[in-house]
């Protein structure tokens, strides 16, 4: 990875690796094995929150454009804006026009990027069971480091499984393009997902080079 990610930076090849899941997949571990041998210089780790006020009066792509990456450096997103088709519309902050609009503006928005910067986007969705994730849940709570990650929503996340499993399964049909594929991560085994994920970026890396 450290090579690659220099041979990357040398020919000023842009990289964007989306990481998007159900709660408590295991993003942190993931994203942490992957970038461990990067060059700090190089990457940036962009965490996606939900639109504050003044971002909700402007397009919702606004946010996402700025921390596209420049030329030879890596961007790691921590969600995305695949938020649209599956938070916002699973919680209603959006309307059903304006979710369904979305996918073919993230379809071009993602090949206007890929063709303008020579770069590439992987986009990983990490699958866990409902049982492992309640077992994780469970952990959070008993471990007093990792209680700040339990919150109100988690629970209330869980009753809307199916219709959320709706909403991914859908997204993932709609949105798996050849220029910008999603490679699925099963999750429930952490250390099999990091190693998955982290070749999978290798070989697209190869690819573009």
């Amino acid at each position: 990875m450290l090579d690659l990610h220099s041979l990357l930076y040398k020919h000023a090849i842009p990289l964007i690796i989306i990481y998007d899941g159900w709660d408590a997949e295991g993003k942190g571990g993931n994203i942490t094995r992957i970038s461990r041998f990067m060059n700090p210089l190089g990457y940036d780790m962009i965490p996606i929150a939900a639109p504050s006020a003044s971002e909700k009066e402007h397009h919702y792509h606004r946010r996402f454009i700025q921390p596209l990456p420049k030329a030879g450096h890596v961007a790691i997103n921590d969600r995305s804006w695949y938020g649209r088709v599956i938070i916002e519309r699973g919680e209603g902050q959006c309307t059903k026009a304006e979710w369904q609009r979305a996918y073919r503006e993230i379809h071009e928005m993602e090949a206007e990027y890929i063709m303008s910067s020579g770069g590439g986007v992987v986009k990983f969705w990490l699958e866990i069971s409902k049982d492992e994730q309640l077992h994780r849940f469970e952990q959070r709570k008993a471990d007093p480091r990792k209680t700040y990650k339990i919150t109100d929503d988690d629970g209330r996340n869980r009753e809307k499984w199916d219709h959320y499993d709706e909403a991914i399964d859908e997204m993932l049909a709609r949105t798996n393009t050849r220029i910008a594929p999603w490679t699925v991560i099963e999750s429930d085994d952490k250390l099999y997902a990091q190693v998955k994920a982290l070749r999978t970026v290798t070989d697209c890396v190869r690819k573009l080079l």
